[in-house]
């Protein structure tokens, strides 16, 4: 789904226009106005949530640099609906959420953070009460969260994984794409992979939550590599050059200064962690560590001494 087109705007459209565009196709489309007309749910739902993510900068910026197939495999619904009022929007024009249709209703209540619009906007809902009364929607089945570990190696180049998933007694095997650059904590939705449901309706969802493996060697800081080096004492004061490796093993001569210090930190540009699927990668960083031997030989011994008696 593009959002844009959904809502007939572009990239460049103003904050204003976007929220002036969805008012008026929400008057439009929204279900008190076509009741019945499942046609026009569908539409506004598709609306609500274009709206959802292109009027909140962060989700709008995350939109644009990955497009919409790597988005929505990033975001559930929930995390898309997330701080969104429906309620402000239908009251500047006039519709309440007290006396909107019954299925935006029963979805608008204080619900701890999930999806304003509760039932309205899951799979198998009946559009709205015609002469005959309602009829009850079948009921999803529950959404399931399992974790998954993930390497750095998988999170610089992407993975592919394929996991066993058991139900009703039964083992499948299920694909699972992992993209570039996948953040810790972050979930990956499988849908309808999640519990079945207790009277025909669609199965819930699975959410794979992401666990980064810890590395033997590179610590990651948000998109940026460390792998730490040390250095004798001498060639701290004197400088050096020494080897490093980067995550995908491409190794450098780099340059140690003299008069280096305990901790610095060398950048090696453009060989961290790339910013999601599609971003710029960050930086490998080698932090310096200067050794002091725990025991000494008599000469050695000696040439500290003179060292110290030098004043260094």
């Amino acid at each position: 789904m593009d959002y844009y087109k959904v809502l007939g705007v572009d990239k460049q459209t103003t904050p204003a226009e976007i929220k002036k565009s969805y008012r008026k196709l929400a008057l439009k489309y929204h279900p008190d106005k076509n009741k019945g007309d499942k046609a026009s749910e569908a539409k506004f739902k598709e609306i609500s949530e274009a709206y959802a993510v292109l009027s909140d900068s962060e989700k709008k910026q995350q939109y644009d640099r990955f497009g919409s197939t790597q988005f929505r495999q990033q975001y559930s619904q929930e995390d898309i609906f997330r701080n969104f009022d429906l309620n402000d929007i239908f009251r500047q024009f006039d519709f309440d959420s007290r006396r909107g249709s019954a299925s935006v209703r029963s979805g608008m209540g204080g619900n701890g953070g999930a999806s304003p619009f509760g039932s309205f906007f899951s799979q198998g809902q009946s559009g709205g009460c015609g002469g005959g009364g309602c009829r009850p929607s079948a009921t999803k089945g529950q959404d399931m969260t399992y974790q998954i570990s993930v390497t750095l190696s998988e999170v610089l180049n992407g993975a592919e994984r394929t996991i066993t998933l058991r139900r009703n007694g039964e083992s499948h095997n299920v694909s699972v794409k992992i993209p570039k650059g996948i953040e810790q904590g972050k979930k990956l939705r499988l849908k309808g992979q999640g519990g079945g449901s207790p009277d025909g309706g669609p199965a819930g969802d699975l959410y794979l939550k992401v666990e980064i493996e810890p590395d033997n060697k590179f610590s990651r800081e948000t998109d940026d590599l460390v792998v730490e080096k040390f250095i004798s004492f001498s060639e701290a004061c004197l400088g050096t050059k020494v080897e490093i490796e980067t995550l995908e093993g491409k190794k450098f001569m780099v340059k140690v200064a003299p008069g280096t210090v305990h901790e610095s930190r060398l950048r090696i540009k453009g060989y961290g962690l790339p910013t999601g699927p599609m971003g710029d990668r960050g930086n490998l960083y080698v932090k310096l560590g200067v050794e002091v031997p725990k025991e000494l030989t008599d000469e050695q011994k000696k040439i500290v001494e003179q060292l110290r008696d030098c004043n260094l």
